[in-house]
């Protein structure tokens, strides 16, 4: 089976993909974000059909000759050997041109035969995460008390009403989760009448990362007591500890339904284990950065995402 990755050879998640794609036996087909060499013709009959297919350095493969596509592309505009020309050069507008072709044929490709994880559409529950949070609790997690606000006075308000808070990005676009000081950060909150910011009720008990792929789970819980485990040694002063986890039947599949749900065959969900029994999720990561989990923990995330995209 022949598979098309698309991303960024040389990051990491898309490097150890590739090879665990090898290591299973499947033909790897790579479009970077420069697309140098690279040409795609697309076309849907009435049917929901599709004809045409990449030709890459000279190569022709059809469409019908894939069985999945890993999708973890960036805007060719910020490639480092694009971003310095202007947007009508040829290398830009070409680049441009397979990325939006790419992004046509995987959204209609996953409602087809092809393995796709994940199409961009799927990717957007995260763009807005009091959005998500509504569609996590429709799952049976529970769900952070939160607020979004441009009021300073309903921050605090919201503090008083808590013994902890911290706050977040409400977006997809990655952010520090950071403990909300009301003495300290009193100063700083008449900046939030020109960018709303999420507040939550601070909540304590380990964190579990739980890579979705398919109908399998691979969890990993963290030993930290940093807010953000991600940046443990900035906040307490030692890295996060990251080892495997049997995550109860019961989670196990919600965590699975909710990833089919928001159509995310790869998904990694953040949960938090409460001292009261509650599994708190945070949030859905639609394109994780798995390398980590699947380093310390020793879960085989790449080789279980390989073994999903060459088995249509």
């Amino acid at each position: 089976m022949t598979v098309l990755v698309w991303g960024v050879p040389s990051e990491s998640p898309v490097r150890m993909i590739t090879e665990a794609l090898r290591a299973n036996g499947a033909d790897c087909v790579s479009v970077p974000p420069e697309a140098d060499g690279v040409e795609v013709s697309l076309a849907v009959d009435p049917a929901g059909r599709l004809s045409g297919g990449l030709r890459i350095q000279g190569r022709a493969v059809p469409w019908q000759q894939l069985s999945g596509v890993y999708v973890r592309p960036v805007e060719p505009e910020l490639s480092p050997r694009l971003r310095q020309l202007p947007g009508e050069a040829a290398q830009v507008r070409h680049a441009r041109a397979v990325h939006d072709a790419l992004i046509a044929f995987t959204e209609v490709a996953a409602d087809g035969p092809y393995r796709v994880a994940n199409r961009l559409s799927a990717m957007g529950s995260n763009m807005s995460k009091p959005f998500q949070a509504q569609l996590i609790a429709r799952h049976g997690f529970a769900v952070p008390e939160t607020l979004v606000t441009d009021s300073a006075e309903e921050a605090l308000d919201f503090a008083d009403r808590h013994d902890g808070v911290v706050y977040k990005s409400t977006s997809g676009i990655r952010s520090i989760v950071t403990v909300f000081d009301p003495a300290a950060d009193r100063s700083r909150l008449n900046r939030l009448r020109w960018c709303p910011v999420q507040f939550q009720e601070r909540i304590d008990g380990p964190d579990v990362r739980v890579h979705v792929i398919g109908g399998e789970v691979y969890p990993a819980i963290v030993g930290s007591t940093a807010v953000d485990y991600r940046y443990a040694r900035a906040q307490v002063g030692q890295d996060a500890t990251l080892q495997r986890w049997d995550l109860p039947d019961e989670w196990a599949e919600r965590c699975v339904a909710l990833a089919a749900d928001l159509d995310l065959p790869f998904a990694g969900i953040d949960l938090k284990l409460c001292p009261d029994g509650r599994v708190v999720c945070f949030e859905v990561n639609p394109s994780p950065g798995f390398p980590w989990y699947e380093t310390a923990a020793g879960l085989p995330i790449s080789d279980a995402v390989a073994r999903w995209l060459v088995a249509a």
